[in-house]
């Protein structure tokens, strides 16, 4: 029989397999390339793993691959491992990381345009600033022709983390390399774009974010993965492109959650973006003012090397953190009488205000509002949480439950409710409170398009905005230059959260948000609000004491056994009747071998059931 070439392809399918065709015109240069292939009744664009000479199928029963496209240069072998390493390590089939890695418009059929990545015409470079004595040492300590090191930036808000990533994207430029800057989600707004392209009006750069049109994100893809884009910013899928120059990664803010994908290919692009600086032999800079425990235990241990920047670039010193404790104060649409006095105070000043309302306050936990009395667990160290729709108490830990009590069992007040305001109740608050004032609420509703945040920006340059108002999108690293005071609200119910990385979650926040005060002259002040005003995260808080908080919290993860010293993996199931996937989990959960070393919790419903 004559010698017909098999090539071996990688779908979007949650097989781990490769699916086989034959191609009379392919040869082992198509390794890499996409094509379109029959499947079932339609077809389905892959990507070429192996040209073989044979087959595990009877080669005369394999389907003639329908086109193989080579308008693009193939697919890299550093592209594939790294897919590889994410296939093994987050349990994922090969194929699904293969197609999930490609922008949307590369598993189409029409190619990308390949003019992008264009150096604008810029203004003349701008001048940077003078570094203080603590950059200085930060850029000097990275050394992008030495190989691979990790580093953990650790810097208090304000002290200039984004200037010592210019000076190093600017030694990586000048060696020839191509740089990788991966950002969260909300932060990539056109300010930082704009503010790298004043720095390198030269240097042409590709833009990677969920927000671009497909063909906008291909063609900027395709220009990093040809190496025509030097310097390459992006959110979190951005880990996966192909940089055939690769000489720096840094990860800004890299405790941020948005780093985590969460549905689908599940993967942490931390993670991925430190396995891949290790496979290129790079340095890797991880940059926070609230690093991930995970992090900050790596830097403990000498495996991350630790930079710290421990005071403001500008000289201004860090915000005063002042507590008010409510528990016997009254509470006018949440709002506390010093908060609203403090509010009113930075009106009168013509000062910018900020009211943060942590919205995971939404607090599945029930409280009492006379002695603080929240409902806890009789068998974990957890605190139960509310099901309001089955007006039960549930432990999300070992799976105890019971009925929510009519009064509070410690001191037999009535009035116990579940913790929590949202924004919109905030902001007509705030209208009734400060007449007159410009309030901008900053939420997921109106948020939610790329443009928002530009249009933000530039109302609060301009004077233009009296009070922000928002959730967790405020505490990331945006700079309002005259924002004095901050009143965060709702804080507790990150304390009763069966999320054990609650309270990290917390502190992070607490101090992004009051990272945003007192940065150009004007003194800063915070003002939380809570019913536990002695807990040692807000006596930390009140110090800016990051290192004093990990460093509790992380002895009492060791003691408990719970992650960076273990590591945990949940299995979760999804049916149309709870009780089939209730009978799922349980069935496994009874068979799983019990394996030396290894804790099988309960199966527990989550604690948000989605109904159908």
């Amino acid at each position: 029989a004559e010698y017909m070439p098999v090539l071996r392809v990688a779908l979007d399918l949650p097989l781990h397999r490769l699916f086989d065709y034959v191609a009379e015109s392919a040869t082992p240069a198509d390794v890499g390339l996409r094509v379109r292939v029959p499947f079932g009744r339609g077809e389905r664009l892959g990507v070429i793993v192996e040209v073989a000479v044979d087959s595990d199928w009877p080669v005369d029963q394999l389907k003639p691959a329908k086109e193989i496209l080579r308008d693009l240069p193939p697919l890299t072998a550093d592209f594939f491992r790294l897919c590889q390493f994410a296939s093994t390590y987050y349990q994922a089939a090969f194929g699904e990381v293969v197609m999930q890695a490609l922008p949307v418009g590369l598993k189409r059929i029409d190619p990308p345009d390949r003019r992008n990545a264009r150096a604008t015409k810029s203004p003349p470079p701008i001048q940077p600033p003078q570094l203080t004595d603590e950059q200085a040492r930060a850029v000097a300590a990275v050394d992008p022709a030495a190989g691979f090191s990790a580093h953990l930036l650790h810097g208090v808000t304000g002290s200039g983390k984004t200037e010592v990533y210019l000076r190093l994207i600017d030694k990586t430029l000048a060696l020839g390399r191509q740089v990788l800057l991966l950002v969260p989600e909300i932060n990539l707004t056109p300010q930082l774009e704009a503010r790298f392209r004043a720095r390198f009006p030269a240097t042409p750069m590709a833009i990677l974010t969920s927000h671009q049109p497909d063909r906008a994100r291909s063609e900027a893809w395709v220009a990093a993965w040809q190496g025509r884009a030097r310097l390459v910013i992006g959110t979190r899928l951005a880990v996966f492109t192909p940089l055939p120059e690769l000489g720096l990664i840094v990860v800004d803010e890299e405790h941020d959650a948005s780093f985590k994908q969460q549905d689908g290919l599940r993967y942490s692009a931390r993670d991925l973006a430190i396995w891949r600086a290790h496979q290129a032999s790079v340095p890797v800079i991880l940059g926070s003012a609230t690093p991930s425990l995970e992090s900050w235990q790596h830097a403990q241990d000498g495996r991350y090397r630790l930079i710290e920047l421990t005071r403001r670039a500008t000289g201004a010193s860090l915000p005063e953190v002042r507590l008010i404790d409510i528990r016997r104060l009254p509470l006018e649409d949440g709002l506390s009488p010093p908060a609203r006095q403090a509010l009113v105070s930075a009106r009168q000043r013509g000062e910018i205000s900020m009211v943060f309302v942590n919205r995971r306050g939404y607090a599945p936990a029930l409280a009492c509002t006379d002695c603080g009395w929240i409902a806890g667990c009789p068998h974990c160290a957890v605190k139960l949480v509310l099901h309001l729709r089955e007006r039960r108490l549930r432990c999300h830990h070992c799976g105890h439950n019971e009925a929510i009590p009519l009064a509070c069992p410690d001191c037999g007040n009535p009035d116990i409710k579940p913790l929590g305001q949202g924004t919109q109740r905030i902001e007509a608050a705030l209208h009734q409170l400060l007449p007159g004032s410009r309030i901008r609420r900053i939420d997921r509703d109106t948020v939610s398009h790329r443009d928002a945040w530009d249009d933000i920006y530039r109302e609060v340059h301009a004077g233009e905005v009296d009070v922000l108002v928002g959730t967790q999108m405020l505490a990331k690293g945006h700079d309002f230059p005259a924002l004095s005071t901050v009143v965060a609200l709702n804080v507790d119910g990150g304390l009763y959260s069966p999320d054990f990385r609650a309270s990290e979650m917390l502190f992070a926040q607490l101090l992004q948000v009051a990272g945003r005060a007192g940065r150009a002259g004007i003194p800063g002040t915070v003002w939380v609000q809570t019913q536990l005003p002695e807990h040692p995260l807000y006596q930390a808080l009140v110090r800016h004491d990051y290192p004093g908080f990990a460093a509790s919290l992380l002895q009492e993860r060791q003691e408990t056994g719970f992650p960076p010293f273990c590591h945990q993996f949940v299995l979760r199931a999804d049916a149309p009747q709870r009780s089939d996937a209730m009978a799922f989990l349980q069935q496994i959960s009874t068979t799983l071998p019990l394996i030396d070393g290894v804790t099988v919790f309960d199966p527990m419903p989550a604690t948000l059931t989605r109904l159908e």
